[in-house]
């Protein structure tokens, strides 16, 4: 019998650097993963659904099934928001639902499965009272949080403003997971 690998979650918000996931996702299904994408409304603005599909052999959600429909992603062991923005980091803290992908960040909260968040606002946001209230909100439940506020793009910086995304530390974090998993 095969050994099961675990279940990443990819949350994909609405960000510039959620057009850079099939990369992390290569990368991960390299390192043992089985990934699946689930991706905020605004996040599948900035996906290629139908390649990340491919390439995990899962199709990307956005919205929640309906209540007869099977489930068709496995379970997650663990779940990384890529890009989180500002919107998403402020309803998770409250414990909003209004998307697939925030029902399943506070279920994963409440389960007290390994959550990996990268917010990314541009730094305007990031001074905002509610944005730093939720980050500490957030790492105070067990959220791991990749984090520079010097990285952070400026308002409308656009391509350029993604470059400094923390891809590596995210890929470092995300091994970390994995050898504590050990499945």
């Amino acid at each position: 019998m095969a050994e099961r690998k675990p279940v990443l979650y990819v949350i994909a918000c609405g960000g510039r650097p959620a057009g850079e996931l099939p990369r992390l996702v290569e990368y991960m299904r390299g390192e043992g993963w089985t990934v699946c994408v689930v991706a905020t409304p605004s996040g599948t603005k900035f996906i290629d659904a139908q390649r990340l599909g491919t390439l995990t052999g899962y199709p990307v959600r956005s919205d929640y099934k309906r209540p007869e429909e099977p489930d068709i992603l496995p379970a997650p062991d663990a779940l990384a928001v890529v890009p989180a923005t500002f919107n998403t980091i402020n309803k998770w803290a409250q414990g909003i639902s209004d998307t697939l992908a925030l029902g399943l960040l506070n279920e994963a909260l409440g389960l007290g499965l390994p959550i990996i968040s990268v917010p990314w606002p541009n730094v305007a946001l990031a001074r905002h009272p509610a944005f730093t209230a939720s980050i500490e909100l957030l790492r105070a439940s067990g959220v791991t949080l990749i984090l520079d506020f010097g990285r952070l793009p400026a308002p409308d910086s656009g391509a350029p403003g993604a470059a400094s995304f923390p891809w590596e530390e995210l890929r470092k974090e995300l091994h970390a997971v994995r050898s504590r998993l050990g499945t």
